[in-house]
């Protein structure tokens, strides 16, 4: 049952048999904001990632498809943008128009992102999609609509309309670029309601496919989809998307509002029952649910191996690209190792990786002072071969560019103390630095680093006052009334100055852009793709970083004896970094050792040290018992464990055999070892492809051969006796 425990829903055909009512369920599935996941795999990485793709979701859809004929496919949006599926722009086709078609959606609403790469692209693309294209709120400059605001689908003669908007915001998102000339973007609450207008009469039910989430973006109205529900009570439900965020069921106005995450991670299901009532068709129930690709106990769903050797051009292509090497890292790794787990280096101190592509933006954009995000807590480069892969997986927003705007000293110190807001001040006692919960949680959830200038961040400060002795490289202070040429991504730019951000209704004059056609272009004026020329026409194949030491975090006590037993205590799994209550983000309050301790932690830790309770009597603040229990620990590990000693018994001698051996028999040979061919093949514990998964391995997993079980290959997985379909494999 794909919805678990949420709701049990029946087939039509199981429905019809058991009543004499003539009710009808039609199955709505929304996928949104794929963002090039067409297989289940990395490319900025070149390794797999089972946590989301196209081919995953395929599977899904085809089990509803196969409970129910009567399903529809929808996509709401940004679809062509990342995961390298830019690499395919200048290419006969598109891997995400291929996997589409073959998926058979039935609709396609266009996302903000559709439009980073102009209109030429833009056609080419989408274009090669067999389905209908929407965008209702997207008009020409001679006044007739761009795309259609709607298309008519039919299952088992009820008649769906489903209404398809984009969110207003691109036009913001595409400032300063040519991409949107020849088109102009209407408000979606307006055009929605037009659109109802064009279908009353036509249709049995309405419902809105909208590349906007629920709630207003950056708090301007008309933004999001509860406006549009407020509007439009007509609406029977609507797919939101573009926020990145899991809706599994909400109601705004009586309308039904889903959104299925971001990368192919879920689908949305929506499963609309229709009575008839004399000759007429009316909407009985409506209901919601979210089926995701990763389920509770940690598995995930298989990719459907059709769709893969359909898609395995394009993803050796996407691979050999990733796989270019531009250079060489010579001297040191570009982050040192964590120094306490789950607590990221990357985002708490100066490293050569945020220095390097600090220099990258200064020396092309002529700037007085950059900032960008590195929004990766797993960002690594060690010494030796420098990949296109390693630079896209350290700077993962494939789009971000240099734009240069003219701002004041205060514009600046305001958006650094932003930036440090990401920290959560410290108290006396604190022993690690932590992040803020709430912009740990949100999309801006980095704190940005500035190059260019020296400075420093006072966590017991709180924040708005945390930063100190700023100044420019040559020493001198930075003045209010300064001005400077700030280099950074226009997109963080304007979250900052939208309703609630540090920079809001400040205006600022761009003065350049890498992606301007007169300076790089569309693709080449990306941050990583700069990185890359960076290195190897300035730096001729060969980069050797310098510790600059710009800027620290003070306000920390790092200089404690028990710190130490706090840093061993969580590396070794005894002592954890809080969590946010769902698990989702990690360091979110510091350890602090003046705080008192409580007997329940004193149990819990010692209990999962292994050491008696007892050893602690007594003990009043954190600190004192952490340096007890790591002491505990290190003395049971050194003390030798006494044991009896061993008691030898003499064996009988051998009598030896006077009957001469028999002859050797030759033994059939048998093969051990089975090679996993599919991109993902699930292990399951029975025969069966009904039997629990285990997990799924990738491609070119090797597994034990126990046996052979009626077309299945019984193997050892991790000490368990389990199966795989044999289709799959290849003996060896």
């Amino acid at each position: 049952m794909l919805f678990g425990s949420v709701i049990n829903f029946v087939p039509s055909s199981v429905k019809a048999a058991e009543s004499a009512s003539t009710d009808t369920q039609i199955s709505i599935l929304g996928t949104s904001d794929i963002h090039g996941r067409f297989m289940p795999w990395d490319y900025a990485l070149d390794g797999p990632n089972p946590t989301g793709s196209l081919t995953q979701l395929f599977t899904i859809i085809k089990k509803v498809r196969e409970e129910n004929p009567n399903t529809v496919l929808l996509d709401a949006g940004d679809m062509i943008q990342g995961n390298s599926a830019e690499l395919f722009n200048d290419q006969p086709k598109s891997p995400m128009m291929v996997a589409m078609n073959e998926m058979n959606f039935d609709a396609w609403v266009m996302g903000n992102h559709e439009f980073n790469f102009g209109l030429d692209v833009f056609n080419k693309i989408t274009t090669q999609y067999k389905g209908q294209r929407l965008g209702g709120n997207i008009y020409k400059d001679n006044g007739d609509r761009f795309l259609p605001a709607y298309t008519i689908i039919e299952k088992d003669g009820i008649k769906i309309g489903v209404i398809g908007m984009d969110t207003p915001m691109t036009t913001e998102f595409e400032k300063g670029t040519d991409h949107l000339d020849g088109i102009v973007f209407k408000n979606p609450v307006d055009e929605t309601k037009k659109a109802i207008k064009e279908l009353e009469g036509k249709v049995d039910v309405m419902v809105g496919l909208m590349h906007m989430g629920l709630e207003n973006e950056n708090g301007v109205p008309g933004t999001g989809v509860a406006d549009i529900a407020n509007a439009n009570p007509e609406l029977a439900a609507i797919f939101a998307g573009h926020m990145h965020k899991l809706i599994k069921e909400d109601t705004v106005n009586g309308v039904l509002i889903v959104e299925p995450d971001k990368y192919g991670t879920h689908v949305s299901r929506i499963d609309l029952t229709f009575t008839k009532q004399g000759d007429k068709v009316v909407l009985k129930d409506k209901k919601a649910a979210a089926l995701p690709v990763k389920a509770a106990d940690g598995t995930t769903e298989v990719s459907d191996p059709a769709l893969e050797s359909t898609l395995q051009p394009y993803h050796d292509f996407a691979r050999a690209d990733a796989n270019i090497e531009v250079a060489q890292l010579k001297g040191m790794n570009l982050v040192a190792k964590n120094e306490i787990n789950d607590i990221p280096t990357v985002q708490i101190q100066e490293t050569p990786l945020s220095d390097f592509f600090n220099e990258v933006m200064l020396y092309y954009s002529k700037a007085d002072v950059v900032a960008h995000q590195i929004d990766n807590d797993k960002a690594r480069l060690d010494e030796g071969p420098i990949k296109k892969k390693d630079i896209a997986y350290n700077y993962q927003f494939a789009l971000g560019e240099i734009t240069v705007y003219q701002v004041t000293g205060k514009d600046l110190i305001d958006y650094m103390e932003w930036a440090a807001g990401y920290f959560n001040s410290t108290r006396p006692g604190d022993v690690t630095v932590s992040f803020d919960k709430t912009r740990r949680a949100s999309k801006y959830s980095t704190n940005d680093f500035f190059g260019g200038v020296k400075y420093e961040i006072d966590l017991t400060k709180p924040a708005g006052s945390r930063i100190t002795n700023l100044r420019k490289m040559d020493g001198s202070s930075i003045k209010s009334d300064d001005v400077i040429k700030l280099g950074m991504n226009a997109y963080r730019m304007d979250a900052l100055k939208a309703k609630g951000g540090a920079l809001e209704g400040r205006n600022f004059e761009q003065l350049w852009s890498s992606k301007d056609a007169s300076t790089f272009g569309e693709m080449d004026g990306t941050i990583r793709n700069r990185a890359i020329a960076y290195l190897k026409d300035v730096k001729k194949g060969v980069y050797e970083p310098k510790i600059q030491s710009n800027w620290k975090i003070t306000g920390v006590d790092t200089k404690s004896p028990e710190r130490a037993d706090v840093v061993e205590l969580i590396n070794t799994g005894i002592l954890e970094i809080p969590k946010t209550e769902d698990g989702k983000y990690t360091n979110v309050a510091s350890i602090n050792i003046l705080d008192a301790v409580t007997e329940n932690e004193i149990a819990e830790l010692s209990n999962r040290a292994k050491v008696e309770q007892s050893l602690f009597a007594g003990v009043k603040t954190k600190g004192e018992f952490y340096h007890k229990l790591n002491a505990a620990i290190k003395a049971a590990v050194t003390t030798p464990e006494v044991t009896a000693p061993e008691v030898i018994i003499p064996k009988e001698p051998v009598k030896p055999n006077p009957k001469p051996d028999p002859k050797p028999t030759v033994k059939p040979v048998v093969k051990k070892q089975a090679k996993v061919t599919a991109y993902f093949l699930n292990v399951r514990a029975e025969a069966s492809s009904k039997a629990k998964i285990y997990t799924a391995v990738p491609k070119g997993t090797v597994l034990e051969v126990l046996g052979t079980e009626h077309g299945w290959v019984k193997v050892s997985y991790k000490g368990k006796i389990a199966y795989v379909y044999g289709k799959y494999v290849d003996m060896i």
